[in-house]
This record gives C-alpha cells, sequence and structure tokens, in this order.
C-alpha cells in the first residue's frame, strides 16, 4: 500500500470514529430523555432506563455507519481539495481514480464489519433492549412468544396464535380458549387465519366449540367466516414476536424454512433476509459517492454545501430502501429485487457521479 492510501486511510478512521461518537452520543442523549417519563412512570431505575439505550448501540452503530463513511469521505477529499493537495497531485499526473483506491478499501472494510455485527453483537442486544422496553411499557404482560408461537393470556381467555405475518398483519393457526369463573372451559374456537380491520378480528374457516354441564348439551359449529372482539391489536404482536433484527443471517434462514414447510407466508423475512445480505454493501457506494464529492473543485470554497448533500444522500438512500422493503412486503416486488434495488441504483449513481468528477 502506497505512503498516499496509508495516509489517507489514517485521516479517514480519524474522522469516521469522530463522526460516530458525535452522532451515537446525539442519539443516547434524545432517546434517554424521550424515554426517560416511560421508565419513570414504570418506578424503573435510572439504571434500567441508561442500559435499555446502551443496549441499542451496536445496533445504531451499525445504521449509522454508512452515514458516517459518506460523510467521513467528504470531509478528506474537501479538505485535501481545500489545501490543494488533489491539485498537486493531479499535477504530478496521480489520477482521480487512483485517489479513490483507498475510500473503496474502506467501503468494503466496513461492509465487511457491518455484516459481523449484524450477525453476532446487534441480534443479542437488540433483543435484550426490546425485553426491558416491553417489560418496562408492560406491551409483554401476559405474554409469551416465540418466533413462530404466541400466548396471550386475558381475564377469563387464552389465546394462541402459531404464526403472525409482520407484512400482512394477519395471524394463523389460531385457538382461543375461554373459561367460566371456575376456570373450566366454555368455549373453544379455532382458525385457520385471521385479518384485523375496523378494530374487528376476521377469522376464517372457524370451527367454534361450546361445552355446557353435561356431554349432550356440547355443541359444535363450523363457519367460513366469523367475527370476534378481541383485546388483542396488531401492533401488540408486532411489538412481541422475535424481529428480523434479532436474529442473525443463519437463523433467519432457517426460520423461513421452517415458516414455508408449514405452509404459511415468510415473504417479508424473505425480504429482510435479502435486505440483511443488501444492507451492508451501501458502505461501498457511500465511500465513493463521498469520493466524487469531495474531489470536484467547488469543495475547495463549499466544504459545507458537501457535508449537506452528504447528508442529503443518506437520508435519500433510507427513503429509498424503506419504500422498495414496503414493497417487497406488499408482494409488490420480489423479495431480492425489493432489498437491492435501492443498491443499484445508488451504485450507478455514485460511479456516474465520479466519472463525471475527473
Amino acid at each position: 500500500m502506497s505512503i498516499l492510501h496509508k495516509y489517507w486511510l489514517k485521516e479517514f478512521i480519524k474522522f469516521f470514529f469522530l463522526i460516530q461518537i458525535i452522532i451515537l452520543c446525539i442519539f443516547i442523549s434524545v432517546e434517554y430523555l424521550s424515554n426517560i417519563n416511560k421508565f419513570m412512570r414504570a418506578d424503573a431505575t435510572l439504571f434500567t432506563a441508561l442500559e435499555y439505550v446502551v443496549l441499542e448501540l451496536p445496533f445504531m452503530f451499525v445504521e449509522f455507519t454508512p452515514a458516517g463513511t459518506v460523510l467521513s469521505a467528504i470531509v478528506i477529499f474537501g479538505l485535501m481539495n481545500r489545501n490543494n493537495e488533489i491539485l498537486a497531485l493531479k499535477g504530478s499526473g496521480i489520477s482521480v481514480y487512483y485517489l479513490v483506491k483507498p475510500a473503496i478499501y474502506a467501503g468494503l472494510f466496513l461492509a465487511a464489519m457491518m455484516f459481523f455485527l449484524s450477525q453476532t453483537l446487534v441480534p443479542a442486544t437488540i433483543s435484550r433492549s426490546n425485553t426491558i422496553y416491553n417489560s418496562v411499557t408492560g406491551h409483554n404482560r401476559h405474554i409469551y412468544a416465540t418466533r413462530e408461537n404466541i400466548w396471550i393470556k386475558g381475564k377469563n381467555t387464552i389465546a394462541h396464535f402459531k404464526y403472525f405475518n409482520p407484512g400482512d398483519k394477519t395471524i394463523s393457526g389460531i385457538t382461543l380458549s375461554f373459561f367460566n369463573d371456575g376456570f373450566k372451559i366454555a368455549e373453544r374456537v379455532d382458525a385457520k387465519k385471521g385479518k384485523f380491520e375496523n378494530g374487528i378480528w376476521h377469522l376464517s374457516n372457524v370451527i367454534e366449540q361450546k361445552y355446557k354441564n353435561s356431554p349432550e348439551k356440547d355443541s359444535v359449529k363450523f363457519y367460513k367466516m366469523k367475527n370476534f372482539k378481541l383485546d388483542i391489536l396488531p401492533g401488540d404482536l408486532q411489538r412481541i414476536v422475535k424481529k428480523s433484527n434479532e436474529m442473525s443471517f443463519g437463523e433467519l434462514s432457517a426460520y423461513i424454512k421452517k415458516v414455508e414447510t408449514e405452509g404459511y407466508d415468510a415473504t417479508a423475512y424473505r425480504v429482510d433476509l435479502f435486505g440483511k445480505a443488501a444492507f451492508p454493501f451501501i458502505c461501498l457506494i457511500m465511500a465513493l459517492t463521498g469520493a466524487a464529492i469531495g474531489i470536484r473543485p467547488v469543495m475547495k470554497e463549499k466544504l459545507s454545501l458537501g457535508i449537506v448533500i452528504g447528508i442529503g444522500v443518506s437520508f435519500l438512500y433510507w427513503v429509498m430502501f424503506g419504500f422498495c422493503t414496503s414493497l417487497g412486503y406488499g408482494k409488490m416486488l420480489p423479495p431480492f429485487i425489493s432489498a437491492w434495488a435501492t443498491n443499484f441504483f445508488f451504485f450507478f449513481f455514485s460511479l456516474f457521479f465520479l466519472m463525471t468528477a475527473e
């Protein structure tokens, strides 16, 4: 590696961690202050609130890495422009593309680091963080959930859902048990699928069994569709089920196979699986984009403008990535396309922007 590349990487590391520390400190302050009232109302200690925020740091570090990458590249090349270092290097016959090589190295390394953290540290910490939040806010009270099974205990009911689809917010494999005052089962309802609309759960392929004091009075009825008003909302299920970011790539892949083998729709999880592979590569794209912006002569006098553009590019990526994955959840795009479309778009955009910077 040349001295020039070593110098660039040294400066990049310095600015990258400085930017990440600033962003994470702001995040800690905002997240802690915005949730402190919830923790105090639940009689939780300040240490518990701090633990909740600290456990979210690995996840937020990964999420903010693309923004830190593009901003660091812009600042370094912008300062080199301001000090006429790029002009001097061009005068020595060094191509702009030679200067971009260390940015590519940095982008690839950060992509690998993001993928590693998202498969090891992030699932463990975000799972613990969600558990703390749900226990404090009461969302997991009388609720037990695994990846594919949810049990919810009410006053005189126990509801069991075998699978909750976060994409269309439907439930499958439904069993509702209703008890009398002596906690003897009075009614049992089994249904294949349920959808929440207008405050009512609409269950399909329903078997309703009612138990009286004697077997002769017991009854069994079948319904193609029947409505039930339950004290359960899709948002409650969304919060308590194990999320994709709480599973590693291998765990999520195995879960998808299990869900599809049992006949359930795993489209949303498949989109998230491809997203786990696609998202880290944005570091390489952001490194190229930052180089293309910072190398331009206009950055010599308007470095602040370049920083604003970098923030705008990061925000635009987030919006487009979220929009495309939403289309994947809604089955309007295939899972692979919905997860990778944003990367392809920004990759060709960064290459075009870089080629016009020479």
